[in-house]
């Protein structure tokens, strides 16, 4: 499948249980800024979730759901919750994302940084957690306010698609980490079955997107790997990435560490939200890993 514009547009067949996102992650370790920022489509209506983090802590968290849409949403531009509103300028190249809270706010322009990498319908990341996608690494800059202060924001991060039905009855976890390091970036998705009790039982997809000849390819990592350390209350600490792109050959290998993170009780789902430094083959950057778990 090739990603066209058409299929940035929010989905018209989701049904009962389905449901329908964007999401935009994006770190500036100069700024030593953080922040993810959702929204969503759902049979009970659209939702939002920002989490934004400066010097190590959260510093604005703002959820909303149930929020009526006037007829279904043909463009994300139509679709506004908790304080969040995403505007695309070219599609699958520029967007703006602006955010407004009590306590901080945000107004980024976004540019596409490389080729699409694709969660194809048909791997069994997918069929595990019963979704199907797409991600974009972007460059994110303009202006974030944290209580008084105005921060210039220049840094990194992603912009994505996911649409389907998830059965967490079927689930145990699910994991999307993230690493952008500017003429590289990393996209993995991993899914846990209920029936599995640790990363061997997972099923994992994995992109890397870098420059070959000239032009941003999104290249399909045959057996990816994910480790991950964890602390006391199960939120994890570090990450190490191997990466094997082929049968032959050496795996690609990156690490990282937290710098920032927090919970979120969404009811039945736990989310351990966090923002890593990442190295990779000489190359430096930032990116998310986030596990939403069954409580």
């Amino acid at each position: 499948m090739t990603i066209s514009p058409a299929d940035d547009a929010p989905r018209r067949d989701l049904g009962a249980d389905g449901s329908d996102a964007l999401t935009i992650a994006f770190g500036d370790a100069r700024a030593d800024v953080y922040a993810v920022a959702r929204l969503g489509l759902a049979a009970g209506g659209a939702n939002g979730l920002v989490l934004l983090f400066h010097d190590g802590e959260p510093v604005a968290v703002a959820a909303e759901g149930g929020v009526e849409t006037a007829a279904p949403p043909t463009t994300w531009d139509a679709v506004s919750a908790a304080g969040l509103d995403a505007e695309t300028v070219e599609p699958l190249a520029r967007w703006r994302l602006h955010f407004a809270g009590d306590d901080a706010s945000f107004d980024l322009e976004l540019e596409a940084a490389g080729a699409v990498a694709e969660l194809d319908p048909n791997h069994a990341a997918a069929q595990a957690g019963g979704m199907a996608g797409f991600e974009q690494p972007v460059v994110a800059r303009g202006a974030v306010r944290v209580g008084d202060r105005r921060l210039e924001l220049d840094g990194l991060g992603q912009r994505g698609r996911s649409w389907g039905a998830p059965d967490w009855e079927r689930i145990a976890l699910a994991r999307t980490v993230s690493a952008w390091m500017g003429e590289v970036a990393v996209s993995l998705t991993a899914v846990r079955p209920a029936r599995a009790s640790d990363h061997a039982g997972e099923a994992i997809a994995a992109t890397v997107v870098e420059s070959h000849d000239g032009a941003s390819v999104a290249l399909p990592v045959h057996e990816p790997r994910l480790t991950t350390t964890y602390d006391a209350a199960g939120r994890q600490r570090t990450a190490g990435l191997e990466l094997w792109m082929d049968v032959d050959g050496m795996p690609r290998r990156a690490a990282g560490e937290v710098v920032c993170g927090t919970s979120l009780d969404l009811g039945r789902l736990r989310l351990d939200a966090a923002f890593l430094r990442w190295r990779m083959e000489g190359h430096e950057g930032v990116g998310r890993y986030d596990i939403l778990r069954r409580v």
